[in-house]
């Protein structure tokens, strides 16, 4: 910052900034202090509402390597050329958490990713899982109201958590994830990151393929026990976010190697289960994942208010050769996180430095509201115009798809192996005996803290269908805590 006198907002200079102004020695503060006035006003609206979920977060800047050429499946120019580069910027939090929450909790772990590519930002937010517990935005309010405080209490409550879920059989899956060991991350840079969702590649022949991304940790995973998180995070509630500072201050630049699972559009309408369900996985031998780059982290945010809470991302933030596809959770995902930035932060949230494109200007007619900066002088604010303003370019960032039918309710289109408990069951049966046990021990601590017995029953019996054996031996320890 400029050295030099101390100023108000207005750039006057200020003559005390350690007494009010008062009325004579030991009187009252005069209404005409305007500096007084002026801190106190602003000091009032420092805060901007929290994000609704993903409010506890920490971020930092970084690069994108490309390291394989993909130009058959896509046309997006920052993944065009082999050793190409593309500045980044990824926003790390938990779900359920307020703002002054502890990092080491059991919750999943937002991944939100900004690409500052040539053809504008290009966001992928997704989670360090690569499913969700739920397939359908419809539904996403009722599931985050119950990971918050119960309206009565002002706590969370295990009834609340464990109604909806026992109540929503696809969350099985993701529910046993979540109480396995990865359910608590040792840190930010010791974890895996995911797009979650099915997102469509089009390359310069038109041709689609549906992706989707994963980010492995080149640091190795590391998690801790519930016991572990319990005691860290009542000593060090930051520990997160201080270890990902700290380790980008001391050069050790946490990184992860890029992959992509790419299924070829036609592949998807008979697939043995929906290809767009947030709930499930591609197994890898289906479409094994395909390495095409490197993130790697190197610096960190000057100002965490200004550059990671007032960060945005939305996934409707895409560039040519990338689009969405009929995840439906996606599809809701595409309105609900836009809606809330302009909200939380403001109609010109785009053009804060963390946000705005950083190698082409964002050229749109919107003009004014809170905040505007008047950017665009006196150039006209409309479309089309004679006076050389920005134009259409006539084709579309991605290939459309063919859609048939009457409108309504629907759900998603059946397949042939559509269910809610394979895939959890299979994750169940790849762990060892001492992850069995831990999972079985995460979850009976929590079904066994509800107030009603068919609460936990119906729970008990999701992950019966999943696996025998799992059921069983989570009935027993549910009974035992419960007496």
């Amino acid at each position: 910052m400029t050295q030099g006198p101390l100023t108000t907002e207005a750039g006057a200079p200020v003559a005390d900034n350690q007494n009010s102004e008062t009325a004579g020695v030991g009187g009252p503060v005069l209404v005409q202090d305007q500096l007084l006035l002026e801190k106190l006003a602003h000091f009032n609206r420092e805060r901007i509402p929290e994000r609704v979920v993903h409010a506890r977060g920490a971020g930092a800047y970084g690069t994108f390597t490309l390291t394989r050429d993909v130009s058959q499946w896509t046309r997006a120019k920052f993944l065009s050329e082999v050793g190409k580069e593309t500045e980044t910027f990824l926003r790390f939090s938990t779900v359920a958490g307020n703002l002054g929450a502890a990092d080491a909790v059991r919750d999943p772990r937002g991944w939100a990713l900004k690409f500052y590519t040539e053809e504008g930002n290009y966001d992928l937010v997704g989670n360090n899982t690569p499913v969700f517990f739920i397939k359908d935005a419809i539904k996403f309010p009722d599931f985050i109201h119950t990971q918050k405080r119960d309206p009565y209490t002002g706590s969370q409550e295990a009834d609340n958590v464990w109604d909806f879920w026992g109540l929503s059989p696809e969350s099985t899956h993701q529910v046993t994830w979540l109480f396995g060991d990865r359910g608590i991350p040792a840190s930010y840079r010791h974890m895996n990151g995911y797009g979650s969702h099915t997102f469509q590649w089009n390359n310069e022949a038109g041709e689609v393929f549906w992706v989707k991304y994963h980010f492995k940790t080149d640091q190795g995973i590391k998690n801790l026990t519930q016991d572990e998180a319990n005691r860290l995070a009542g000593e060090d509630p930051d520990s997160h976010q201080r270890d990902l500072r700290e380790a980008i201050e001391r050069g050790d630049f946490p990184s992860w190697t890029v992959q992509v699972q790419i299924m070829p559009a036609a592949d998807a309408a008979n697939y043995r289960f929906n290809p767009f369900d947030l709930t499930k996985v591609w197994p890898h031998e289906d479409y094994p994942p395909v390495e095409i780059g490197r993130l790697e982290l190197n610096r960190n945010p000057e100002n965490v208010f200004a550059e990671v809470e007032q960060s945005i991302f939305s996934p409707a933030h895409f560039v040519p050769g990338i689009g969405p596809s009929p995840d439906k959770m996606l599809q809701g995902r595409l309105f609900a996180y836009g809606d809330a930035h302009r909200y939380r932060v403001g109609i010109n949230a785009d053009h804060l430095p963390v946000n705005r494109p950083h190698a082409t200007e964002a050229r749109t007619h919107a003009r004014d509201g809170f905040l505007y900066d008047g950017r665009h002088k006196g150039a006209k604010n409309y479309e089309p115009n004679s006076f050389g303003g920005p134009y259409q370019t006539d084709r579309p960032l991605w290939v459309g798809s063919a859609v048939t039918g009457t409108t309504g309710d629907h759900a998603a289109p059946s397949h042939a192996e559509d269910d809610d408990f394979v895939q959890a069951g299979n994750l169940y049966r790849l762990m060892s005996e001492a992850e069995k046990g831990r999972l079985v021990e995460n979850l009976a601590g929590s079904i066994a803290k509800v107030s009603r017995d068919d609460i936990a029953e119906r729970a008990i019996e999701n992950f019966r269908k999943a696996d025998g054996d799992f059921g069983k031996r989570l009935e027993a320890a549910v009974q035992a805590l419960r007496g």
